[in-house]
C-alpha cells in the first residue's frame, strides 16, 4: 500500500482531463483557439484561488474536479502554436514552448515550498490563482491570433469520422499516438517511487531535498536539449530523431535500475532527461506536418488524450509492479516500454511507404 499510495494520487488528477482535453482543443479548432486559452487559464485561476478558502475535503474535491475540467492550456497552447508557425520550423518553435513548460515544473515547486513557509498553504493557493489571473489577461491582451480563410469560416471541415479515417490510414499519425501514451506511461510508471528509491539508496535526513534533485535532474536534461532536438527534427525528419531518441531513453534507464550510488544515479537521471525532452516536441510537430490544417486541432487533442491516458495508468502501474517485484524492475520495465514504442515506430515507417504514403 505504501508503494500504491502516492502512485494513485498521482494519477488522480489527469483523469478528468483524460476526458475533456480532447473537447476543449476540438472546440478551438472549430472556433478561434484563443478563446478555449482564456476560458482555460482563467478557469485554472478561479478554481486555485477558491483552494485558498476551502474548508472542507469535499469543497475542495469539488474545486478539483473544476480544474480538471478546465485544464488543457498547455495542450491547446501547443496546438496555437502548431498552427500559427511554419511546418518547416514547427519542431524548433515547439522546443521552446517545452522548454518554458519544463522551466515551470522545475521552479514552480521550489517557489511552491517557499510561499507555504512563508504564507502557509492557503495563502499559497490564493497567490497562485492571482499569478495565473494576470496570466491570463496577458493572454487575452497580448496575444494574437492569425487565422486563414478556412478558419474564419468557424466551422470544421472534416467531420470526426474523416479524422479518424485519416489517422488510421497514415499509420505513422496513429502510432505516434500510440507512442506518446506509452512514452507517459514509462515516464510516470517511476516518478511517484523516486522519493522512496532515493531512501534506498541514502541513510541522509535530508531525502526529500535528495529525491527531489533526482527529479529536477531530468528536468535539467530536458532544458539543456529540448530546443536542439527540435531543429534537428526539423532538419532531419521528425521521426528519425524520435526514433533516435527513444534508444537513448532505453538506454539511459537501464543502469537506474542496478546504480547503488546517489550521485550516479542523479547522473543517469540528467541523461534520461536529455533524451525524453525532445519527445514532444517531435511528436507535436509530426502531427502538424502530417495532417491537413482543418484537422490539425482535433488530431493534437487526441494524441493530448494519449498522454492523460499514459500519466494515468504510468503511477498505477508502477506501483503495482513496485509491490510484487520491486522498484528497480520497474526501471527495466520502463526501458522496455520505450525499446517497445521504438519497433513499433520502425514498423510503421516501414509498412507506410511499402505503400507508397508520404511519412517524410
Amino acid at each position: 500500500m505504501c508503494k500504491n499510495g502516492p502512485a494513485i494520487f498521482s494519477a488522480l488528477p489527469f483523469l478528468l482531463p483524460l476526458f475533456f482535453h480532447r473537447f476543449g482543443v476540438e472546440l478551438a479548432t472549430a472556433s478561434a483557439i484563443k478563446k478555449i486559452l482564456i476560458f482555460t487559464s482563467f478557469g485554472m485561476s478561479i478554481s486555485i484561488f477558491l483552494m485558498g478558502f476551502a474548508h472542507s475535503v469535499t469543497y475542495l474535491l469539488i474545486l478539483r474536479i473544476f480544474m480538471g475540467i478546465v485544464t488543457g492550456f498547455i495542450g491547446i497552447s501547443n496546438a496555437f502554436i502548431a498552427r500559427q508557425t511554419d511546418k518547416n520550423e514547427a519542431g524548433k518553435i515547439l522546443g521552446t514552448l517545452q522548454l518554458g513548460g519544463v522551466t515551470g515544473m522545475l521552479f514552480g515547486p521550489l517557489l511552491g515550498g517557499a510561499m507555504a513557509d512563508l504564507f502557509g498553504f492557503k495563502n499559497t493557493f490564493t497567490v497562485t490563482g492571482i499569478a495565473i489571473l494576470i496570466a491570463s489577461f496577458l493572454v487575452a491582451f497580448g496575444l494574437k491570433e492569425v487565422r486563414s480563410d478556412g478558419q474564419k469560416e468557424g466551422r470544421p471541415i472534416y467531420s470526426r469520422r474523416a479524422v479518424l479515417k485519416k489517422i488510421f490510414t497514415l499509420r505513422v499519425l496513429f502510432t505516434v499516438m500510440i507512442i506518446t501514451a506509452l512514452i507517459q506511461i514509462a515516464n510516470f510508471s517511476v516518478q511517484p517511487l523516486l522519493a522512496l528509491y532515493v531512501g534506498e539508496m541514502t541513510h541522509s535526513s535530508n531525502i526529500a531535498f535528495m529525491s527531489g534533485l533526482a527529479f529536477s535532474a531530468t528536468g535539467f536534461g530536458n532544458l539543456v536539449m529540448t530546443r536542439s532536438w527540435g531543429r534537428l527534427g526539423d532538419k532531419y525528419g521528425y521521426e528519425k530523431i524520435l526514433n533516435i531518441l527513444l534508444i537513448l531513453a532505453a538506454l539511459t534507464v537501464i543502469p537506474q535500475a542496478f546504480i547503488s550510488h546517489l550521485w550516479t544515479f542523479i547522473i543517469f537521471r540528467f541523461l534520461f532527461g536529455i533524451a525524453i525532452g525532445g519527445m514532444v516536441p517531435c511528436i507535436t510537430a509530426y502531427i502538424r506536418l502530417a495532417a491537413p490544417g482543418p484537422m490539425q486541432g482535433e488530431m493534437l487533442g487526441y494524441n493530448q488524450s494519449a498522454r492523460f491516458l499514459g500519466n494515468v495508468i504510468g503511477p498505477i502501474l508502477g506501483g503495482t509492479l513496485a509491490g510484487y517485484v520491486g522498484i528497480s524492475n520497474v526501471f527495466l520495465f520502463m526501458s522496455g516500454m520505450f525499446l517497445v514504442a521504438f519497433f513499433i515506430l520502425l514498423y510503421a515507417l516501414h509498412a507506410d511507404r511499402k505503400r507508397h504514403l508520404n511519412v517524410d
